[in-house]
């Protein structure tokens, strides 16, 4: 099984480094040095990780055979694949791989069908759940414990708890604002 995780940003000096948009949990086993990553487009890789390092809190590889900053460009927004055990779980109990998620059931706390999870978005700040329900309507959960308290993969469910007018936005409060105050 494959996963993205990270996409090459720009190049840094002049020695073949790139700074890399990490998209994994797990950015010290999966970004190693030894690391031999598939990459999108396939022409570009595979990429062998020689060395990595944390400068001004972001990451940076040096890959083999990229020795300039001409070569390392070249490679800008390449996205980074690693090949990955199917039955290999997550170190934390509370993590999860997109696959594991994709296809799940969602239901309220009350066990209300809500829909079909679809796709996991990965944001720089937050993940979200993509949910699709029955009628085709697609309706984004952010995945935090408060809003998503349960995942069940044995029994295949996400458990959700959303605020009023997530789901349903005929159900949301409105807040008249600073004029309904007076």
């Amino acid at each position: 099984m494959q996963l993205v995780v990270g996409r090459i940003g720009r190049a840094h000096g002049i020695r073949g480094d790139v700074s890399v948009e990490v998209r994994t949990d797990e950015p010290e086993l999966r970004l190693a040095p030894g690391a031999v990553l598939l990459t999108d487009p396939a022409s570009a890789g595979p990429l062998t990780v020689e060395s990595g390092k944390v400068h001004s809190g972001r990451l940076l590889l040096r890959f083999e055979g990229v020795k300039d900053r001409n070569a390392a460009e070249a490679l800008r927004n390449t996205i980074l694949i690693a090949e990955v055990d199917p039955d290999e779980l997550p170190e934390e109990e509370d993590e999860y791989y997109d696959h594991q998620l994709i296809g799940l059931d969602v239901v309220l706390l009350d066990g209300t069908p809500v829909g079909e999870l679809t796709e996991v978005v990965h944001l720089p700040y937050q993940d979200l759940l993509t949910v699709t329900k029955p009628d085709g309507t697609e309706v984004l959960i952010p995945f935090v414990a408060r809003i998503v308290p349960t995942i069940d993969l044995e029994n295949q469910r996400a458990v959700i708890d959303p605020p009023g007018g997530l789901i349903d936005p005929a159900e949301a409060e409105v807040d008249g604002g600073p004029e309904e105050a007076r």
